[in-house]
């Protein structure tokens, strides 16, 4: 076996990898948000796990250019694979809104911060379930 076809696998393990890092660490924090974990100051949760997020989603974007790029003609046509881009659209829009309506966590969580944090968690975990299924589908 050459290492060009180690590639592949490498960059999928890497995926999966980076999923792990995104969906552990903003999941944390969105739980946090939904009210578990209420010992934990969420500033201060946010600023641990936000450099695993991002660390996470930089390797699954180099990652998911790879494989992308390795079998673009059907990806392009897969249904799920449009449907994981578009969820994580919705989560960067959702981060977005998150970001600009709570520069500072509070302690005392609102409503609306409940509920994104909710649409994070479910749009994310999301995003994961769709990307394992294209390899089924």
């Amino acid at each position: 076996m050459g290492s060009e076809a180690l590639v592949y696998p490498i960059a999928n393990t890497a995926h999966v990898i980076g999923a792990i890092l995104v969906v552990g660490g903003i999941g944390l924090l969105d739980l946090r948000l939904l009210g578990y974990g209420k010992g934990i100051a969420p500033a201060a949760l946010s600023r641990a796990v936000t450099p695993l997020f991002l660390i996470g989603f930089g390797l699954m974007v180099v990652t998911g250019i790879l494989m992308f790029v390795a079998d673009a003609e059907a990806l392009s046509g897969s249904g799920l694979f449009w449907s994981k881009m578009a969820l994580i659209g919705v989560a960067g829009l959702n981060a977005l809104t998150f970001r600009s309506l709570f520069a500072q966590l509070p302690d005392d969580i609102p409503d609306t911060a409940k509920g994104l944090a909710a649409v994070s968690l479910i749009t994310w975990l999301g995003v994961v379930v769709t990307g394992r299924l294209i390899a089924y589908f």
